[in-house]
């Protein structure tokens, strides 16, 4: 354990600045999406009138167009070698579209903002993924995703944390609240815009315009295609957030607490994620995903049976360290096996499936939750995570034969 804690002290002190600096950006703007996102599914269903199916639908529609924009985006910044300026379109897009959730007065607007927001979302997936791989030494790749997913999810439960101390202050006036959100919007748009930097060895600048679908996907490995299709079955049982803050309302949280669920969730999160890069850059990516799906069944078991706030906290710590298992080592896979030449056309099609997997994923979560129940939802998502782990085996074991005879 000293002996992983000193390697991951040595990796922090040896990251570009540029790592950092995104992950500063993305904390930023995660502050303010979370503070929004926090109270956002409980907005929707007891002030503007909408079901859990609405929910679902509202949040999978969300996540999957930016997924379907981050594989324009990504190719794009492999063709303009222009990762910097993409990813900070795309944060301005979003911090510019965030005044509009204040000003919604139905869910029509809602759904609008929404859907921009996550086209800004897309936007700067891909090269702000592709430009952190550009940026890291390929032994410190994991560590630094690792690390910029930490202060990401950082934010992602400050904004909550202040979502709390808002409702509090402000009466439960959740657009006030929203209001607030939007400041360090702008704030991770300028940090982004005036001070991140592209790589002077990035991909080479403009390389033509069209994408040749197929010539260009030929060009990436049977590897990497068998990273995308276990992360899809993965975030099928990996639904939105928004039905952990919906299970929390239904067990009777205060609405001042609510925000408290992704404040206990990301914190999981994040100081699980860099450590888990870490360790991936020393025992392997694949090696830290089974123990994520088995942490992502139990979270799912625990809240389709909690009785009470044990239950629903238990539910919630284990998602969140399921998520810091995860994520950041899937992005990781991706990015080693990509060529750099591709590497934003391999993150924009592999967060294209996972987002077309998070629609189906949302709108089968509410529609079971809507016709049998929110332990109907939760159980499905274990069996989910059951499929996955059988569909990873294979590479799991194949991953460790090659690192046996390395």
């Amino acid at each position: 354990m000293a002996d992983s804690l000193t390697s991951g002290e040595r990796a922090w002190r040896r990251m570009p600045a540029g790592v950092w600096q995104l992950g500063f950006v993305s904390l930023l703007m995660d502050v303010s999406s979370e503070m929004i996102h926090a109270l956002l599914p409980v907005y929707l269903v007891t002030v503007l009138g909408a079901s859990t199916l609405t929910v679902g639908f509202i949040e999978g529609v969300a996540e999957a167009t930016a997924s379907i924009t981050k594989i324009f985006s990504g190719a794009l910044s492999d063709w303009l070698g222009r990762r910097k300026l993409l990813a900070a379109i795309g944060y301005g897009l979003a911090a510019f579209t965030k005044p509009v959730f204040p000003l919604a007065s139905t869910v029509g607007w809602v759904v609008a903002a929404r859907f921009v927001d996550r086209v800004g979302k897309g936007i700067r997936g891909a090269p702000r993924d592709a430009l952190v791989a550009d940026l890291a030494p390929p032994g410190l790749r994991g560590a630094a995703f690792g690390l910029r997913q930490s202060l990401d999810t950082v934010g992602a439960f400050l904004g909550p944390a202040l979502a709390i101390v808002l409702m509090w202050a402000t009466a439960d006036h959740i657009p006030t609240v929203f209001w607030i959100a939007v400041l360090p919007a702008f704030a991770s748009f300028a940090l982004i815009a005036f001070v991140v930097r592209d790589p002077a060895d990035g991909p080479p600048a403009w390389r033509g315009i069209g994408l040749h679908w197929r010539g260009e996907l030929g060009k990436l490995p049977a590897r990497y295609w068998w990273i995308v299709a276990v992360s899809a079955v993965f975030t099928l049982a990996r639904f939105s957030e928004a039905f952990l803050v919906l299970r929390a309302k239904e067990l009777g949280l205060a609405m001042a607490l609510i925000p408290a669920v992704l404040v206990v969730m990301n914190v999981a999160y994040a100081f699980t994620a860099y450590p888990a890069g870490v360790l991936a850059d020393r025992v392997g990516r694949v090696a830290l995903l089974p123990p994520g799906l088995l942490l992502l069944g139990a979270a799912d078991l625990c809240l389709a049976y909690a009785g009470g706030m044990a239950g629903l906290v238990a539910g919630i710590l284990l998602w969140g360290l399921h998520m810091g298992m995860t994520q950041g080592v899937l992005s990781t896979l991706v990015a080693d096996v990509a060529p750099p030449s591709l590497r934003g056309t391999a993150f924009g099609v592999f967060n294209l499936v996972g987002g077309l997997a998070m629609l189906a994923a949302s709108v089968i979560a509410g529609a079971l939750w809507s016709a049998y129940g929110s332990r109907a939802t939760f159980a499905a998502g274990a069996a989910f995570a059951v499929l996955t782990l059988a569909i990873l085996l294979p590479l799991w074991r194949r991953d460790g034969r090659h690192r046996a005879q390395s």
